[in-house]
């Protein structure tokens, strides 16, 4: 399931959400406040698990496994 990260338009507070493909997160609200229907923001995705020691912004071209070596960890 992915991880989609939301701002509270009320209070500012961004966390994150675990939702199916498809859902808009229309029953959402912030863990601090309370708010309805927090905005859906954009941002980066690691296809790979963690373990590296560099950003999980990474996208250097390699795949999972492909022998590519990148340079990080």
């Amino acid at each position: 399931m992915p991880i989609y990260e939301y701002e509270c338009k009320k209070c500012g507070k961004i966390f994150d959400a675990y939702q199916r493909l498809g859902e808009k997160g229309e029953d959402l609200k912030c863990p601090v406040c309370g708010a309805e229907k927090p905005t859906k923001k954009v941002s980066s995705f690691s296809s790979c698990g963690s373990g590296g020691s560099g950003s999980g912004s990474y996208s250097g071209g390699g795949s999972c496994g492909s022998g590519y070596s990148s340079g990080f960890g």
